[in-house]
């Protein structure tokens, strides 16, 4: 943002571009950065501009919000658009059961043909995903590409695929990820890659891989710390210390102010420590 709070589009290029050269996928409008803060012709602004830089990695767009019209039309806007994927999350505030959640994916998911990730963050949306909603949702739907799983779970995620062996899930929690992937997790949708993109491709893979040792406790405080202040404030102070964006504005009800000077420090000296640790990969 700029210090206006209208959108920065020359730090928001040099972030893609960072994901760009560290081979990372790049998701726009996330639900839990401020995508639900933007009006509709920022969106589609953000979009459009994102698009037009034909980037060399996948693009996903974030849809999330209460009003299903407005959702609707948003994403048979995207279906001209064509990116190449949508993120639904689980319905905000009204804390629907397991067959209004399955009915809110179904209407949105018939509305395109594009790939769609679910995405399940209780503490952000107040209630949980059914384990059967994806599950049931596979049966229906061809576009369905996989689910975000961000309940901070093992046994939740465990019970997803359970539910739902053949879909792919990916972390949506970025310390929980070599747990995950242990439990047949695919990858990450991250906050930690936007302030150390290529470590954080290098992190998912050696999960993958099962070779964690050596990660810890430097990952886990690491990230720990980007959620010392509501996300993004501290990733988006962190940045702005990089060097990466021009200034750290958010947009009310976040504030600059709900991050200490000790969690300031504390990022700056983990984002050292991160970038010796990659320098020895």
């Amino acid at each position: 943002m700029n210090p206006d709070g209208s959108v920065d589009y020359d730090s928001f290029e040099t972030l893609l571009r960072k994901q760009e050269e560290a081979g990372n996928g790049v998701l726009v409008l996330g639900s839990t950065g401020e995508g639900l803060n933007l009006n509709e012709e920022e969106k589609r602004g953000i979009v459009q501009f994102t698009n037009g830089l034909d980037l060399d990695v996948p693009m996903m767009v974030g849809i999330g919000g209460f009003g299903l019209s407005a959702q609707v039309d948003f994403i048979h806007w995207l279906n001209e658009v064509e990116p190449d994927a949508l993120l639904l999350v689980t319905p905000l505030y009204a804390k629907p059961g397991a067959e209004g959640q399955f009915e809110w994916f179904s209407e949105l998911m018939a509305e395109t043909e594009l790939p769609c990730m679910l995405y399940n963050v209780p503490s952000r949306t107040g209630v949980k995903m059914h384990p059967s909603v994806p599950a049931r949702l596979s049966q229906e739907f061809d576009n369905l590409m996989g689910v975000k799983e961000a309940s901070g779970s093992v046994e939740e995620f465990k019970a997803f695929r359970q539910e739902a062996p053949d879909v792919k899930f990916y972390s949506g929690d970025d310390g929980m990820t070599p747990a995950f992937t242990k439990e047949g997790g695919v990858g990450l949708v991250s906050v930690a890659a936007n302030a150390w993109p290529k470590a954080t491709h290098k992190y998912v893979d050696l999960c993958r891989a099962g070779e964690t040792e050596g990660l810890f406790p430097l990952w886990k405080n690491a990230t720990d710390a980007l959620f010392k202040a509501p996300n993004p404030v501290p990733v988006k102070t962190l940045l702005h210390k990089k060097g990466w964006i021009a200034n750290d504005t958010v947009r009310l009800p976040l504030s600059l102010s709900d991050i200490s000077k000790e969690v300031e420090e504390n990022l700056q000296k983990f984002d050292k420590d991160i970038s010796d640790w990659l320098a020895k990969q």
